[in-house]
């Protein structure tokens, strides 16, 4: 049985090249437990390694794009045969010029079909496996087409500058939010833009509203009150490379967790219905869904959330984001799910990864 948005979105390409979630809330929100099952949505892989740092029992890393395995492969490597400084430089987080001799040290530990998926694009390895997504290339366009009309590199740099909040709110409200930005931003976000450049236009098929001014919101909320300096995703958007602040996955205490961990992790190829028929999977502990309910109709969510209801036990716990569409527990199954709304709530004021309009926390009774 295909997904809803797998008969409509080309899946032959890489679409994210690191995960734009951030894992500091979710894995605050799933509470992970020593012996938990965790599934989740692959992407590119970070959040599914962040969760190998609480010791669960096994990790179930899932996604219906080949190239996102790809991606997380190639990381299993990297987290197994590199240093932290190489991880690093492989990933395009720290600029170096052994990209090509990193993957090589890995290349051994990846299956023919993967390998021959990199080695045809080692050209692109030596710019930083972490960049090379439809949705990074769109940031870089953002970074180098539309930033230098907007604001000086000085003033990104001043933007990104340690500061008190109450230096922040100004710096914001003073210097950086112009006329320009804000004109500027909302067309770059925009359905239109954003669908064809950064994600797909059939990711848009069930939202609502001004997306450009939606995601203008939730910026102006991050640049205003996280700090800037400590935020790695706003750092990539603006530099291309993270700065001294890191996602939780490429933290170097991390680093050491993970790698000690790799024996608990698997990924599939395929929808959720298709790899809990064929792998089995009859008890999950945690899920991170990340936003893959904003792509289906309400009946098509309701069916999903029963399969995994079918999966469940009491305590266990869905996180997933909602970006532009509202989604959360369909009503048939209220009666069997808490919301931890205030938590949620809590947890998206403190989301670095900005993007997003809801964070949904939801327990089984």
């Amino acid at each position: 049985m295909k997904a809803e948005v797998e008969e409509k979105v080309d899946f032959s390409i890489i679409r994210y090249a690191q995960c734009w979630e951030d894992a500091d809330i979710l894995l605050e929100a799933l509470d992970i437990q020593e012996g938990d099952v965790c599934v989740g949505i692959g992407s590119a892989g970070d959040n599914c390694f962040a969760k190998l740092i609480k010791n669960p029992k096994r990790v179930i890393a899932i996604d219906l794009n080949a190239s996102q395995i790809a991606c997380i492969e190639l990381r299993v490597a990297a987290y197994r045969n590199l240093s932290y400084p190489e991880f690093l430089i492989l990933l395009g987080s720290r600029t170096g010029d052994s990209r090509l001799k990193c993957y090589e040290l890995c290349r051994g530990d990846l299956s023919p079909t993967v390998k021959e998926f990199w080695d045809n694009r080692k050209h692109l390895i030596e710019k930083g496996i972490g960049g090379l997504g439809k949705f990074e290339n769109y940031f870089k366009l953002f970074r180098e087409k539309l930033m230098p009309w907007v604001h000086s590199r000085k003033k990104i740099e001043a933007l990104l500058a340690p500061k008190t909040q109450e230096q922040a709110v100004e710096f914001y409200d003073k210097k950086w939010d112009t006329i320009r930005w804000r004109f500027l931003f909302k067309i770059f976000f925009s359905r239109f833009v954003m669908g064809r450049l950064g994600r797909d236009p059939k990711f848009f098929s069930y939202v609502q509203g001004s997306v450009g001014d939606k995601i203008l919101g939730r910026t102006r909320h991050a640049l205003r009150n996280l700090p800037p300096h400590e935020n790695p995703y706003l750092y990539w958007i603006l530099n291309g490379q993270h700065g001294t602040a890191l996602p939780l996955a490429l933290r170097e205490d991390s680093f050491h967790k993970i790698r000690q961990n790799l024996n608990r992790i698997e990924w599939h190829l395929g929808s959720i219905e298709q790899i809990f028929s064929k792998q089995g999977i009859t008890v999950v502990n945690k899920f991170n869904l990340s936003d893959i309910f904003e792509y289906m109709s309400n009946e098509i969510m309701e069916n999903l959330y029963e399969l995994l209801l079918n999966c469940s036990t009491k305590g266990t716990r869905f996180a997933y984001w909602n970006m532009l569409a509202p989604r959360s527990v369909p009503e048939k199954f209220k009666h069997r799910i808490h919301s931890h709304t205030s938590k949620g709530q809590e947890l998206l004021l403190k989301d670095k990864a900005f993007f997003y309009s809801a964070f949904i926390l939801e327990e089984v009774l």
